[in-house]
């Protein structure tokens, strides 16, 4: 009977999402404008453009990247190598989907990836594919180079220093040589430039994440917001988590019921909240005024509370999906 009931209220759950009147997040800062200045200056000593996505939103991701390369008349003057990273966050049944989506818009090179797997087999396959991408397109004044030069662009916080531990791990069998963090903008610096491959020798010019300055639409924002690409204070953690229980809920993914110790699904975030703050023993006092003068009481914290929410489903811990 309970199940039934949890059925039965899941039906009457929301089929789209009141953004209040909210207007899009933007975040261009100015070492993303110089970053993007940057690119366009070094194109002649670049071989392949390798544009890193979210996998969990990889068709908004590479519509964003092409408003950039038209912006900027640039990126798409090279060969492209597509890679769809934090597949482990993904619903990896939905791949032949996005592969198809994809191929109609043109993308023929892609890879799936987790970069932050010690070991992930499809990095090995990065390698190859390139040259194979590099030989197949004329090299003009880098012809006679035998080395090889890469680009890695994307928005921010897709996996793009990940990307390049990973490839060094795998083939100069050296650690890290780009800092990783779970928020945006963690590099800033322009192009460095690293090894990752010894046989053939080929660098890669890690780059800042770059947003376009305008955003589509408020959906798209905020599925960037939560997956991590655009800062939480900008959108606000209590709309993300919002977004984010609407979102589970529309694909059928209950496992915060089970996480939070729920009694079943919801399609209300402050009654989701509150139960996560309880649980947590994420508390706050505030004052209240009564009719014998004001008094402190403790309340839920409910931005503790979606704090935490957001963070596990980037960490995978409310299952994987995709948002496109």
């Amino acid at each position: 009977m309970k199940l039934y009931h949890a059925l039965c209220n899941v039906g009457k759950f929301r089929t789209s999402f009141d953004f209040g009147g909210r207007e899009v997040a933007h975040w261009f800062p100015g070492h993303m404008a110089k970053g993007l200045k940057q690119m366009r200056a070094n194109l002649k000593s670049v071989d392949c453009i390798i544009e890193i996505h979210d996998a969990r939103i990889s068709f908004i991701v590479y519509c964003i990247n092409v408003r950039i390369q038209q912006r900027k008349e640039t990126l798409d003057v090279k060969p492209h190598m597509l890679i769809l990273n934090k597949m482990d966050l993904a619903d990896t049944s939905k791949e032949q989907i996005i592969l198809k989506k994809l191929q109609r818009n043109g993308v023929k090179n892609v890879l799936f990836t987790d970069c932050l797997k010690q070991r992930d087999d499809n990095v090995k396959k990065l390698v190859p594919m390139v040259v194979d991408i590099i030989k197949s397109n004329p090299r003009f004044n880098r012809d006679e180079n035998t080395n090889y030069c890469l680009m890695a662009i994307g928005v921010p916080n897709v996996g793009k220093s990940s990307l390049i531990n990973s490839l060094r791990r795998t083939y100069l069998k050296k650690g890290r040589a780009s800092r990783v963090g779970g928020e945006p903008g963690i590099t800033k610096a322009l192009l460095t430039r690293i090894q990752v491959c010894e046989r053939p020798i080929i660098h890669l010019l890690d780059t800042p994440g770059v947003l376009p300055p305008k955003i589509e639409s408020v959906e798209t924002g905020m599925k960037l917001a939560l997956c991590g690409t655009i800062l939480d204070h900008l959108v606000g953690e209590e709309i993300i988590a919002d977004y984010l229980l609407y979102s589970l809920n529309r694909l059928g993914e209950f496992s915060y019921v089970e996480k939070y110790n729920l009694q079943e699904p919801s399609d209300d975030i402050q009654y989701v909240l509150k139960r996560i703050a309880v649980k947590l023993g994420k508390t706050q006092r505030v004052k209240a005024i009564t009719g014998v003068g004001n008094i402190t009481i403790t309340v839920p914290n409910c931005s503790a509370a979606a704090y935490d929410l957001i963070r596990a489903f980037r960490k995978g811990e409310l299952g994987q999906v995709m948002l496109d």
